[in-house]
């Protein structure tokens, strides 16, 4: 049964690789449609990661309500079901009020649990193989225990970013206590329910050379506005084992101790955030829900925001 013929409330979805002009896009989109935006990145929740998470500013917001952004303390470890129940609520207020929901943002997860029932895995724990597995990622390196699970279970590696060594190890431990892959439990279970009646529309700048440069240059950007004295004002305060995955942040640590040049490590966020850009765009492309928009300059930038327009007509009369 469809989101229609159940008669749900409908919401739109914008989503991306980092860079990808998300936030300037769903303020067109908001301005034209009636919609107040619900973030759906699993780092800009977090108070005072501004400039590292590209998080926007009032003068970028034009008036546009925004939320599910500072929700959290950097020292709390936010959830997917947490961030879900909280974006649910915001989404449910602005629809009460007769305004559309417009859910934006590159953490596919995050868009996922918020608009669709989704099943978790059950918790077995065993907290000496967590611990155990724990100790061979700080031993042996996160990218050797996100080997480990490509090879067990190759379809939640491709889901789970390698630095996310908290999720790496839960999955490892499902497959050691259960027999089963993550994956595998999931397709057991009952499919997940649709909440909303979502259009979801994804944005890729092409060829990927432009998105790369999107890239480098948002970095550049985020070093003068200041990035790395934010990360050692986030640094005395504390950050939490999930905050701490934040790409720009724990690259300019070791800068802050002396231990590494700031040349260096912004090379780093560079890299990683290309990397991490791709497997977004894996994520994204496999789900045959959103209709991928590509773009190659600024006009056709525009005529993504008038289709993407004309789809919310479409659906809602707006």
């Amino acid at each position: 049964m469809s989101g229609t013929e159940r008669n749900l409330p409908t919401v739109v979805c914008i989503v991306g690789p980092t860079a990808s002009g998300k936030t300037e896009m769903s303020i067109r989109v908001a301005e034209r449609c009636g919609c107040e935006i619900v973030s759906a990145d699993s780092m800009q929740l977090y108070r005072g990661m501004d400039i590292g998470t590209a998080k926007p500013t009032e003068k970028e917001m034009r008036g546009i309500r925004h939320w599910m952004l500072d929700v959290a303390e950097p020292t709390e470890n936010m959830t997917v079901v947490r961030y879900a129940e909280m974006a649910r609520r915001c989404c449910d207020d602005i629809i009460a009020r007769g305004k559309l929901p417009l859910i934006v943002g590159g953490t596919g997860q995050y868009v996922n649990a918020v608009i669709r029932d989704e099943n978790f895995a059950p918790s077995p724990e065993n907290s000496e193989l967590r611990e155990r597995l724990a100790e061979f990622a700080k031993t042996h390196g996160a990218e050797a225990l996100h080997d480990r699970l490509k090879k067990a279970d190759p379809e939640s590696a491709a889901r789970i970013h390698c630095n996310n060594v908290k999720r790496v190890v839960r999955a490892l431990e499902i497959i050691e206590l259960t027999g089963k892959t993550l994956s595998g439990v999931y397709a057991e279970q009952e499919p997940p329910k649709d909440v909303y009646d979502a259009v979801m529309v994804g944005l890729e700048p092409t060829p990927r050379e432009l998105l790369y440069s999107r890239i480098d240059r948002r970095v550049g950007v985020m070093l003068e506005a200041g990035l790395l004295e934010e990360t050692e004002r986030l640094m005395k305060a504390g950050f939490s084992e999930t905050s701490f995955q934040a790409i720009a942040y724990k690259e300019l640590i070791p800068v802050i101790r002396g231990e590494e040049s700031l040349e260096s490590a912004a090379e780093k966020i560079r890299r990683r955030s290309r990397n991490y850009a791709k497997r977004q765009l894996t994520w994204f492309r496999a789900d045959k829900r959103i209709k991928m928009m590509t773009y190659r300059n600024a006009d056709e930038y525009a005529l993504c925001a008038e289709e993407i327009c004309s789809m919310i007509k479409q659906k809602t009369g707006r």
